[in-house]
């Protein structure tokens, strides 16, 4: 190598920022993911036994997907080709599949095909990738954000093994931190730096498990220092990081988990859970009208008539929340949050809705009892409808004993909780009431085993 490649060479390498120039070279370098790849995992022995095959790398980023699969390369002295699937089309992919059957056939040397984003591949380009992998042309290497059973088509999947990075671990996160403070080569070994362990801790929890960005603020932290003793402590770690960028998709996976624990927590009457989940969606960005509805379901969902009061709120905290907006509105969600948390809860209504709906759909339609259909129009009575009917605010109780669905059926059955204890209690005078109507027909429930609860939707 000349002596102007060198310099050109060093150039860029000073270029990189200092997650790229920190990159580990080897499994041995390689922090985080023990759960496959520590001793005697599955893709540490997949590479012992030279039996990598095509995998698919799911995870959030900064976690070492690229990091892994430039590793792998190395490991099964592979050529590595990289395309970005969000800057590439099948022209490019093509090309990179015809020059690795090449390379195999006149070398022998196998292609790892890295694919970064892969999920915005779309079918048609994902079916590209099939012949070649499953002839063994190229060892497929896949990362994505998004949980790859919904972004990856069947065949590819069925053809991959799908490795899930985790985040990586406070202790991990300073463990990297500390290399790159020490590494003159690579790192910011050049420079004379103290760092305190407040400052470690507060760059380790802020990432979120991302290396990237815990590096990238400790060398803005040092580069903006021109002391010869640099010291950083926690407040120039705080402002390295500034803003913290909550890592959150509207669309995906994180979307639906983080909602799915908001609901699970305030269905569990635990308030303080429940407000973390909605900041954390608020702060990601999340529509605050869609919080405000899945309140509004919720209210009637998990509460019910446990305390009626829950829908009210819940609907006067969506008006509300329309008529403020953002930021103003995150005060009317969380008066919300925390009240429907504490109420009592009940599925009772929603249970008889679903138990009702059940013999809708799957048994045979209860024609109408006479006496109540409609007597309203001319010839209504020379049909017979609404004969019999009799008029409840003629009852001095207030209620006529008649039958009004012509089949046993019970699909309300209220808890003793909140307000349902009293309308349990209301309810059982007005069934005994209704009884004496029927001759001594007794209401069943409406179904022989008790029916499945939806908690877990």
């Amino acid at each position: 190598m000349s002596l102007f490649e060198t310099e050109k060479r060093s150039q860029l390498q000073a270029a990189l920022p200092l997650g790229a120039r920190m990159r580990p070279q080897s499994l041995e370098e390689f922090v985080g993911q023990e759960h496959f790849l520590g001793e005697g995992k599955l893709l540490r022995r997949l590479l012992r036994a030279d039996r990598l095959g095509s995998v698919i790398f799911y995870g959030p980023p900064g976690t070492g997907k690229t990091t892994l699969a430039l590793i792998l390369a190395k490991e099964t002295r592979s050529c590595f080709r990289q395309l970005s699937a969000v800057a590439s089309g099948v022209k490019e992919l093509r090309d990179l599949l015809n020059e690795a059957r090449y390379r195999l056939e006149s070398s022998g040397q196998k292609t790892l095909l890295f694919i970064d984003e892969i999920h915005r591949f779309n079918r048609a380009q994902q079916d590209v990738l099939l012949p070649e992998v499953e002839a063994g042309i190229v060892t497929l290497v896949g990362a994505t954000t998004e949980n790859p059973f919904f972004a990856i088509t069947g065949p590819l999947l069925s053809r991959s093994r799908v490795f899930q990075f985790e985040p990586l671990t406070g202790e991990q996160i300073k463990l990297i931190l500390r290399r790159a403070i020490a590494d003159s080569e690579r790192g910011l070994g050049k420079y004379n730096i103290q760092i305190d362990e407040e400052a470690l801790d507060y760059l380790a929890a802020t990432c979120d498990g991302d290396a990237r960005r815990a590096l990238a603020a400790l060398e803005i932290g040092v580069l903006s220092c021109n002391e010869p003793t640099i010291h950083v402590t926690r407040k120039l770690a705080e402002e390295s990081v500034q803003h913290r960028i909550v890592q959150y998709d509207r669309q995906g996976d994180r979307h639906y988990d983080t909602i799915s624990a908001l609901i699970k927590s305030i269905r569990g009457s635990d308030p303080d859970a429940a407000l973390y989940w909605l900041v954390l969606m608020l702060e990601g960005g999340e529509d605050f009208r869609f919080l405000a509805r899945r309140l509004v379901i919720l209210a009637s969902e998990d509460i019910g008539n446990a305390d009626p009061m829950a829908l009210v709120i819940a609907v006067a905290t969506a008006q509300a929340c329309e008529l403020v907006g953002l930021p103003e509105c995150q005060l009317n969600l969380a008066q919300a949050v925390t009240y429907l948390a504490c109420a009592p809860k009940s599925n009772a209504a929603a249970k008889g809705l679903w138990e009702a709906q059940d013999d809708v759909r799957h048994n045979r339609i209860v024609p109408i009892p006479v006496h109540l259909q409609d007597a309203s129009y001319a010839g209504a009575r020379r049909l017979g409808r609404g004969e019999g009917y009799r008029y409840p605010h003629d009852d001095p109780q207030g209620i006529a004993p008649q039958e009004y669905l012509g089949i046993d059926r019970i699909y309300y059955r209220p808890v003793d909780r909140g307000f349902e204890k009293e309308l349990a209690k209301r309810l059982e005078e007005i069934r005994t009431r209704l009884k004496s109507s029927q001759t001594g027909k007794k209401r069943q429930p409406s179904a022989d085993k008790p029916f499945e609860s939806r908690n877990n939707r």
